[in-house]
């Protein structure tokens, strides 16, 4: 196919390749992220039974939280509707540009998960109970993140780009940190009414604002809770943990033994793309002192005169040593 070759598109049919496509593109991922980033934390951290029943007296759109989600449930809509008016290319190589064919490819493909994640459960369980609201976010939470696997294979296109996949690892790592966060205070929440030994008790005692069961705004503030439970994911995904936040319940130290394992997990990956990155970078200056020690052999082994082995030194210094073969095959 010539690669100027522009397929016919009947009304309303996007190009997968077109420059909007590709905007529209960026815009879903960063939606994504924000839901990634923000439905843990709302549902671990700004939950409560007093929450709700302010949020209950003064209406649905009382909170920011809940009109950005409904605008981001709306967007994701919209994704669904450009998605379905959106060329692909077959198993032949082919950009197909029908309509019923595109839209029966997106349907066996991604559709049930797109739709799913796009419907605003916030707003339909806003008159629900605490435990029926708890459960439909939980599955609403975990459609939306599968969402990522999805715009992650976009992602590959870049993996090219040393510096981009370095900048990608790091933020997967302070999201993976993010999300431990939520589930480390979860869990210091839960138990916190059956125990006194908790993670969340010790911070209490240690900034001074402890818990009255009579003042349910008592403790420690939302942001004093949050920044102690990543500060411990962090340091314990990079082993340096000081000890001054430190499991004490069973519950506690369980997950922090899965934090550790994953934190191994992940050094592993990270190092070994960083150490393959440095070493893609360094290539043209080894290639560079490798044929510059050749050219000192050289030298060396003829003895060639003062003046022609300067010229010689000069030449290849100033000239840049030849890219790698690459290897085309043509079809």
């Amino acid at each position: 196919m010539n690669s100027l070759y522009v397929p016919e598109t009947t009304w309303w049919i996007l190009l997968h390749y077109s420059p909007f496509k590709a905007f529209w593109d960026w815009i879903i991922l960063l939606l994504v992220l924000y839901t990634a980033v923000i439905t843990p934390y709302s549902a671990a951290f700004l939950l409560s039974e007093n929450g709700d029943l302010r949020q209950r007296s003064c209406g649905y759109t009382c909170n920011p939280l809940n009109v950005a989600d409904l605008t981001v449930d709306v967007l994701f809509i919209v994704d669904i509707i450009i998605n379905l008016r959106t060329t692909y290319v077959d198993q032949n190589d082919e950009v197909v540009t029908q309509p019923s064919q595109i839209a029966k490819h997106y349907i066996k493909g991604w559709f049930p998960i797109d739709l799913f994640a796009a419907i605003p459960f916030d707003l339909l369980i806003f008159r629900s109970s605490s435990d029926e609201c708890l459960n439909f976010k939980s599955c609403s939470l975990l459609t939306r993140l599968l969402r990522l696997v999805r715009v992650a294979r976009k992602l590959d296109r870049y993996s090219e780009y040393g510096a981009a996949v370095l900048f990608l690892l790091m933020c997967t790592f302070v999201l993976i940190a993010h999300w431990l966060a939520c589930m480390w205070y979860a869990i210091g929440f839960v138990e916190r009414p059956y125990t006194e030994t908790g993670w969340l008790d010790n911070l209490a005692e240690q900034l001074g604002k402890a818990y009255n069961e009579t003042d349910s705004s008592s403790g420690p503030s939302v942001k004093d809770k949050y920044v102690t439970a990543l500060y411990f994911t962090l340091s314990s995904l990079t082993s340096v943990g000081f000890g001054n936040v430190s499991p004490n319940t069973n519950s506690e130290k369980m997950f922090s033994i899965c934090v550790m394992v994953i934190g191994s997990l992940m050094y592993a990956s990270i190092f070994g793309n960083v150490s393959a990155i440095i070493q893609r970078l360094y290539t043209g200056t080894t290639r560079y002192h490798t044929q510059m020690l050749r050219v000192k052999e050289f030298i060396r082994f003829h003895q060639i005169p003062g003046s022609l082995r300067q010229r010689l030194e000069e030449y290849f210094h100033f000239t840049p040593p030849p890219p790698p073969p690459v290897f085309q095959l043509d079809l």
